[in-house]
Formats: C-alpha cells, sequence, structure tokens
C-alpha cells in the first residue's frame, strides 16, 4: 500500500478535506486490512508520480490536529486517477506543472538531502541504543 495516495484518497472523503489523526489512522489500519486490490491501486496510481511528496509539495497540510489536503492536492489526485481510468501510460509533465516545477531537479535534490537526514538519524539513534546496553 502506497502511504501517501492513500492519505490522499482518504482526506479527499473527508468533509473540507480535513480529518483529525485517529480517523486517519482508523481509515489507514481498514485500508491496510482490505486486501490485495487496494494495495495495488495504491501502487499503481503511486507509479503515475514517482516523485510524489505530500507534505513538501504542499499536497497535504498539518492543520487543527490533522491533515488537510489542498487544492493542489486535489488536482494532483485528480491527474493521477485521470489518466488511471483512461488507460493511458504516465503523464509525468502534466503532473510537474501541478506541481508549479519544470523539471524534477530541485524535488531529486531534496529527496537525497531527506534521505541523508535520515541515515545520520538512524545512525544517532543506533549509537545512542548500544551505548545504553
Amino acid at each position: 500500500m502506497n502511504f501517501q495516495v492513500t492519505v490522499l484518497k482518504i482526506l479527499v472523503s473527508y468533509p473540507r478535506g480535513h480529518a483529525s489523526m485517529g480517523d486517519l489512522k482508523r481509515d489507514m489500519a481498514i485500508l491496510a486490512t482490505s486486501g490485495r486490490d487496494w494495495a495495488e491501486r495504491t501502487r499503481r496510481l503511486a507509479a503515475r508520480v514517482p516523485d510524489l511528496d505530500i507534505f513538501s509539495q504542499g499536497l497535504v497540510e498539518r492543520l487543527d490536529g490533522g491533515w488537510r489536503i489542498t487544492d493542489k492536492g486535489r488536482a494532483v489526485l485528480e491527474i493521477m486517477e485521470a489518466r488511471s481510468a483512461s488507460g493511458l501510460p504516465p503523464a509525468p509533465e502534466a503532473v510537474r506543472e501541478s506541481f508549479g516545477q519544470t523539471d524534477g531537479a530541485p524535488l531529486a535534490l531534496r529527496n537525497q538531502r531527506r534521505q541523508k537526514r535520515r541515515r545520520l538519524r538512524r545512525a544517532a539513534a543506533a549509537k545512542r541504543t548500544s551505548s545504553a546496553q
């Protein structure tokens, strides 16, 4: 199951696109245990936007103890689903336009930085764990 696509799908189903963290967790658990169909569907949708990052691209915002889908998030989800329904191959140029980007370089650089930060945090956590033992 693709987490980010699932979050977009859940949020778009709520009034005003806003759901509390409790609602998100509950809906996520239901979908995660609903079988292979949902997992395959979200994987197909996610493949249409390989560099999807719902927070850094402004598709979802944190608000009042929950998350809310933005207009940009709705537009990207519509593009993903429209291409899926038509059976056509992904349209990365249309998705990038909705992100307000002309190329994937800034996003790729951001992803590299994020991965480096994660590695450093994991190494620090492992070091703390080993020194505590």
